[in-house]
This record gives structure tokens, sequence and C-alpha cells, in this order.
């Protein structure tokens, strides 16, 4: 089984590239669904947050508040740093459960979204990895676009926290340029599939 390792900057098109693979026949391990499974009431996340945070991060309806724990993250690196010190160890570990499920159905190929794949030092995991980028100004109007509530300067914060796109695409096998329309982004996929996955199989 080949393992892709797909990422990108915030609001560059990853999910759609994801959704290509998927329609493709690939078998996706969204490191942000694991996650999020992670954060239910009772779950490790969930109770790793309670215990540094304390009561105040949770709702009223039980769940995490996560918006609250992004505007505490976002404004303080050092905080940043340490909730991904207890966070991406458990993350992994569903990841790589995931993965292996992938293998034993059988699966072709599998795809492992994860935003902050080289911060986090997974790109050690795949075979190969692709990138999705986009021109900076043109990835900050659509992260603006996609969040009305968030001002330019939160935005900025979010982009410059993660490494930046040029580092990404520097490191990575296969570049995808979503700058065009979703189509020709989902044409560019079914070309690499075929190149990279089918023809190499």
């Amino acid at each position: 089984m080949k393992i892709i390792g797909l990422s990108g900057g915030i609001a560059c098109g990853k999910s759609t590239v994801s959704k290509a693979l998927r329609a493709l026949g690939a078998y996706i391990v969204d490191a942000d669904a694991a996650a999020h499974a992670l954060s239910q009431p009772k779950q490790p996340l969930f109770n790793a947050y309670v215990e540094r945070f304390g009561a105040d991060i949770v709702s009223p309806g039980g769940t995490l508040d996560r918006a609250a724990i992004a505007r505490l993250i976002f404004a303080d690196p050092a905080l940043r740093a340490e909730v991904d010190a207890i966070a991406h160890p458990l993350i992994r570990a569903e990841a790589e459960r995931r993965l292996g499920a992938a293998r034993a159905a059988g699966a072709k190929a599998a795809v492992l979204d994860v935003p902050l794949l080289f911060e986090a030092g997974w790109d050690a995991i795949p075979d190969e990895t692709w990138v999705v980028m986009l021109p900076e100004e043109e990835q900050l109007a659509r992260l603006c676009a996609r969040n009305p509530l968030m001002s330019e300067r939160e935005a900025r914060a979010r982009i410059a926290a993660q490494m930046p796109l040029t580092e990404k695409c520097a490191r990575a096998d296969v570049i995808i340029d979503n700058s065009g329309t979703k189509e020709e982004t989902q044409q560019r996929v079914k070309e690499l599939w075929r190149e990279r996955i089918i023809e190499r199989a």
C-alpha cells in the first residue's frame, strides 16, 4: 500500500484534493477527523484539554469549546507548543491505527491528510508528500471569506502559525497549485493518481 502525505496551508484547498482522491479510490486517514473523535467527552484528548485548561473550555452542552481553545493557543505560541506536545502523540497513534486498517483492507493507496504534516514531523510516515498551495494573498482572501467573523489580523496569525508555504513546497514531492478552478484541480489530481499510483503499481 502506498501512503501519500497530504498537506498545505490553511484555506489552500486541501479538502478539495482529499475528496478527489477519495473519489478515485484512496483510503483517507484524516488527522483532523481523528482529533475530533479523540476530543469527544471522556475521550483521551478531551480529558487532556480539561486537565490542562479546566472546565472553562467545556461548553454548556458538555463538549469542548474549540473556538475558546483556538483563541487561547493562537494568542500564545508557547501555550500552543505545549498543547501540540499533548495532542500530537494521541492523534498520531490513532492515525497510524487507521493506516493499519487501510492496509488490512487491501487498499491500493492511503492518504494521510494532515495540515501540520511537516511541523509535527509526520512526513516520515508517508512514501511521498503532496502539498496544496495558493499565492499568499489569495490564501488570505479565502480564509477570510470562509470565516466572516475572523479579522484579517486573526487570519494572518493563523497563516503565520504554520510553516511557510514556500518551505512546505520545497520539501514536497508533489505540488498542487489550487489557484485555478475546482475542475482544474480535480483534473490535476486524476493525472497524479494515474501517474504515481496506477502506473507505478
